[in-house]
């Protein structure tokens, strides 16, 4: 491909990449939570101390609340602005396989590489998803790819020392989005590739000093600054948040040991046999090379796959930060691939097709009384839409690489993965209703009165006080907000005794209640007339004191 086309390409390849961030209502829960904490950042003028719901709330470092509280001041307070930070960050990464790969393996590569990393679908769903993953994952990859870069061969002394700043810089950033793992797995993975290459001599080209200055410099004054005015917040987060989080099943998402074995395959489509076939081939050495480039991205990528599986609490995107390293390592294993070879590597994306159509006929054995089955059946249209495209693609792929145009075939498959993972999130808005507080919010919004009382009974809805643009106090339900609670009790109403004691005292209040709390409440005869509800959330307002 022309250096023309490339640019082409990468400019429609952006346009589809930004061009649904707003279409989509922010969902439960880690939207509306990672939402809302930047919106009360920016309400209250407190960028320190990260509030949820008006409440402390330390399970993460600050820099992507900061990144998106920037954006609400810059561009005002969108849906695409609180996504805004995963998308970009998710698109650099692109790029920055684009340019590593270039750079360590040639032209054709980087251009592989960042079609393999743009169009993998795992890296697409997640970069258009406002939780933090995205921003750790790029951060962590960039100090890889940077740390690669240094190591390299080619690398003079002025080279080496600017990239291992550069790495540094990343992993500094990493731990401020997301905490102790931004440096805990690059440690381990170089202490393992050291083991095994048996190259002691490494260590020494680190540039450990300036380097972990600069690291210091970038993460110790939020540190400081949050635990001077938060005692509380240093053993909250350093033991609970990292070593009761790995060691336990404190948050309820443990999974079996072979979990990240489905969500790799599925997460690497349209390029899951490649990937297969790349790593089979990973570990060979690169003759005449000291440093291992390849073995050192096989050795990132295991650590994190093995860290993330015996780790007691697992999430889909958790190991979404070895996605780049693979990408590198397809991006050159695509260049020695024949036409006829990479003909066969198609049929992977084809059968993902078919089975999915598969599925369209029973989407609604999905339903739930939360979520109803004519939601699913207006989202398996644009499933079907989706599943029909990655079929049609890989024909188009597998014909193009037999007529011997292997870089169009590679282009048609990463567009087409980009187009299906856009149209499986679009799509997923047929939920919206079920999943997000948006429509309830507009209809209360009339009701609800500047300094009004409102309040959360029994339930917390993570996207409402983004939509409604103010908090609720809590009644009797804490969850993740417990131990904020736990610290500012009189934000807290514990007992529904003492909730319905504090609702009869007010002249005019809401509440958003659960459907058992609103049916308890109705049944004990409570002063509330209902405003709205949906399958979730019921939302009631006290009637109006009337004067004798």
């Amino acid at each position: 491909m022309t250096r023309r086309l490339q640019v082409i390409l990468l400019l429609a390849f952006g346009l589809i990449w930004f061009s649904n961030l707003e279409y989509r209502k922010l969902v439960n829960p880690d939207e509306g939570r990672y939402a809302e904490i930047p919106r009360e950042m920016v309400a209250s003028g407190d960028w320190t101390t990260p509030r949820l719901n008006d409440i402390k709330y330390f399970e993460k470092p600050a820099l992507q609340y900061w990144a998106t509280a920037t954006a609400y001041t810059v561009f005002g307070e969108h849906q695409w602005t609180a996504r805004l930070w995963s998308a970009l960050t998710g698109f650099l990464g692109v790029l920055m396989v684009l340019f590593a790969g270039r750079r360590l393996f040639g032209a054709e590569t980087g251009w592989n590489a960042a079609l393999v990393l743009g169009s993998s679908l795992l890296w697409v769903l997640i970069a258009h998803v406002n939780t933090l993953d995205m921003g750790v994952s790029f951060f962590l990859a960039a100090a890889v790819c940077a740390f690669v870069l240094a190591q390299h061969d080619d690398a003079d002394a002025h080279a080496r020392r600017n990239w291992m700043l550069a790495a540094w810089a990343a992993l500094a950033l990493a731990v401020l989005s997301k905490g102790l793992i931004g440096l805990v797995l690059p440690g381990a993975a170089l202490a393992l590739y050291i083991l095994i290459e048996r190259d002691w001599r490494l260590a020494r080209r680190l540039h450990l000093v300036p380097g972990l200055s600069l690291f210091l410099v970038i993460t110790v004054p939020w540190f400081v600054a949050v635990s001077l005015e938060n005692p509380e917040f240093a053993r909250f987060f350093f033991i609970h948040e990292h070593f009761e989080r790995f060691l336990t099943r404190a948050h309820g998402r443990y999974q079996p040991l072979y979990y990240f074995i489905p969500v790799l395959l599925g997460g690497m489509l349209p390029w899951t046999s490649i990937l297969v076939d790349a790593l089979a081939r990973a570990w060979q050495r690169d003759t005449g090379r000291h440093f291992q480039t390849r073995r050192f991205l096989l050795a990132w990528a295991a650590v994190v796959f093995v860290f993330f599986s015996v780790s007691s609490s697992k999430l889909v995107s958790y190991i979404l930060p070895l996605f780049p390293a693979l990408a590198l390592l397809l991006g050159a294993r695509l260049t020695r691939i024949g036409p006829r070879a990479l003909a066969w590597h198609t049929l992977p994306a084809a059968l993902a097709g078919i089975a999915l159509l598969a599925l369209m006929p029973g989407i609604a054995r999905y339903a739930s009384r939360e979520v109803p089955a004519e939601l699913f059946q207006q989202y398996a249209v644009w499933l079907t839409a989706a599943a029909l495209l990655l079929i049609a693609a890989a024909a188009a792929g597998a014909w193009l690489a037999l007529r011997r145009l292997s870089a169009v075939a590679l282009a048609v498959l990463a567009f087409a993965g980009l187009a299906f993972a856009q149209l499986v999130l679009s799509g997923h808005e047929s939920l919206a209703s079920a999943n997000s507080a948006y429509y309830v919010a507009q209809k209360i919004k009339s009701e609800l009165k500047p300094a009004m009382p409102f309040y959360s009974v029994n339930t917390y809805d993570q996207s409402l006080q983004f939509y409604l643009q103010r908090s609720t106090t809590m009644v009797v339900y804490q969850d993740e907000l417990g131990f904020g609670i736990a610290q500012e009790p009189q934000k807290f109403i514990a007992s529904f005794d003492l909730f319905e004691h504090t609702w009869n005292a007010e002249r005019e209040a809401l509440a958003l209640m659960s459907p058992d709390a609103y049916e308890m409440f109705r049944a004990k005869g409570l002063p509330m007339r209902l405003v709205a509800r949906d399958t979730r959330r019921f939302i009631v307002a006290r009637h109006p004191v009337s004067k004798p």
